[in-house]
Order: C-alpha cells, then sequence, then structure tokens
C-alpha cells in the first residue's frame, strides 16, 4: 500500500462513528423486519422496505461514507462524482431489499435464504466499489485482487447472517445482540476492501472534477439518517410483534368465552300467554 494513503485522518473518530451509525441502521432494519413478520399484504411489505432503507441505507451506504470522511491520500484533493455516488446508494438500498424480500416470503427455508445472502453480499460489495470508483482524485489506484476477493467473502457471508437474524431474532435484546455483530461485519467488509486499495499520486498534480465531500455528502448523509430516524419513530409508535400476539390471544380468550357462555345458559322458558290464561278463567 503506497505510504501517501491515510484511512484515518481524524484518528478513531470516523470509524467510531461509522460503526455507530451501522449498528443503528442494523437495530432499526432489524426492529421492522421482525414488524413485518407480524403484519400482512400491503403493510408487510412497506415495513420490508422500511428494513431495506435502513440496512442499506443508513447500516452500510452511510457507514460506508463516513469512514470515509477518514479517508485521505498526500498529494491530491479527493472529489466525488455524484452520479456514481447516488448510483451507489441506490444499490445498496435495493439489493437489501431484494434479500430481505427473498427471505421473508421464502418461508425460512435454507435455499432462499442462501439466495438472498449470495445476491446481497455481491450487491454491497458492488456498493463499496462503485462508491471507491466514485472518488475522484489525481493518483493511479489499484487493487489487490486477493484482498478484493476476501471483502467480497466478507460481505456475502455478513449478508447471509443478516439476514438469518431477520429470521431468527425478534426480542429487543437479541436484535441489540445482532445491530452490533452486523456492525462488527459490515465494517469489517468495508475496511478490508479499504486495504485491498493502493494508490500512486501523479507527480503533476491536475485539476480534479467532482463534488466536495462536505458540500455533497454530508447533505446527501443527513437527509438518509433523517429518514431513518422517521422511521424509528415510527417503530416506537406501533405495536411490537409480542404485543400483537398478545392483543391476538386475549381476543381469542374472550371470544372463546363469549361462545361457551352461550352454549351454557339454560334455554329460556316461554311466558304464558295473557289471553290463554283469560279463557282459562
Amino acid at each position: 500500500m503506497s505510504s501517501a494513503v491515510n484511512h484515518f485522518t481524524h484518528g478513531p473518530l470516523t470509524p467510531a462513528l461509522a460503526y455507530v451509525m451501522s449498528c443503528i441502521g442494523s437495530m432499526l432494519g432489524l426492529r421492522l423486519t421482525a414488524q413485518a413478520h407480524a403484519s400482512r399484504g400491503a403493510s408487510r411489505v412497506r415495513w420490508l422496505l422500511g428494513a431495506a432503507v435502513s440496512i442499506g441505507g443508513t447500516g452500510i451506504w452511510v457507514m460506508h461514507f463516513i469512514a470515509m470522511m477518514g479517508f485521505d491520500v498526500e498529494g491530491t484533493p479527493i472529489r466525488y462524482d455524484v452520479p456514481l455516488t447516488v448510483a451507489s446508494a441506490v444499490v445498496a438500498i435495493v439489493v437489501v431489499g431484494t434479500g430481505l424480500f427473498l427471505v421473508s416470503y421464502g418461508g425460512g427455508r435454507v435455499l432462499p435464504l442462501l439466495g438472498g445472502g449470495l445476491l446481497t453480499g455481491l450487491g454491497v460489495a458492488s456498493m463499496h466499489y462503485l462508491g471507491m470508483y466514485a472518488m475522484n482524485m489525481s493518483a493511479h489506484v489499484s487493487y489487490d485482487r486477493l484482498t478484493v476477493a476476501l471483502s467480497v467473502l466478507i460481505a456475502v457471508v455478513a449478508a447471509t447472517v443478516a439476514l438469518w437474524f431477520t429470521l431468527r431474532v425478534k426480542r429487543p435484546i437479541w436484535i441489540a445482540g445482532a445491530a452490533l455483530v452486523m456492525g462488527v461485519a459490515v465494517a469489517g467488509m468495508h475496511y478490508t476492501g479499504m486495504f485491498a486499495m493502493s494508490v500512486t499520486p501523479h507527480h503533476e498534480g491536475a485539476p480534479v472534477a467532482g463534488a466536495d465531500a462536505l458540500d455533497f455528502l454530508v447533505p446527501l448523509m443527513t437527509v438518509i439518517s433523517l429518514i431513518t430516524l422517521t422511521m424509528l419513530l415510527m417503530v416506537i409508535l406501533s405495536p411490537s410483534e409480542e404485543e400483537l400476539h398478545e392483543d391476538a390471544e386475549l381476543l381469542a380468550r374472550l371470544e372463546l368465552r363469549r361462545r361457551t357462555s352461550q352454549q351454557q345458559a339454560p334455554y329460556p322458558v316461554p311466558a304464558p300467554h295473557p289471553a290463554g290464561r283469560a279463557r282459562r278463567r
């Protein structure tokens, strides 16, 4: 790796903040998938779409570019290609959403889980390297193939485990623990892919096209984070899967009690007609 590259310009701040954002996005995504499993029809689709934005948008994409804030190459400014950067965010959300729908409607079977994990992992890796390709600098960039392959493998395994979590993890304490594991996996994939990169600055610096990170990335990450916060408020205000299950059990018990009381009630004895009493007199 070139000595001109620095992944931690701001010290531990950017990796720590990136990890926290990845955990928050993963935690909310798992909570939304749990809500989706307790829902049906269009409501289920909406919760899964929200989970895709949370995991793919905040847990992966925002994490990636927060970490990139600490990336610096000596001797050249770094700019970002706006369409490619936006496309990388769309890729992250779409592939995560596709994996979630495959697993959610796959009935918990192994084949949809493995297929969704492979598709999502390859998509996450594509998002990472598309985001890297969106960086413009006055330098030559190359990658170590073995390390790139390792980062893709980490992405596939991490995606498969994350999708498995969406099927099995329901309680808040387990969701929090799973989110911490997912954050480690996403950060591990990111920095493995970053360390596969070698940069050789050009001797004569040329003008670098593109948008500055503070002018472009920060507003975009803020928008996605606000969307995530809105979905978090929606989840907080919505009943959990356990609450929905408890309500359904309570309604079932009340209905059973009503039917039992109706069956046990004696048949009413009809009162004699007044006209009949008058005739007998």
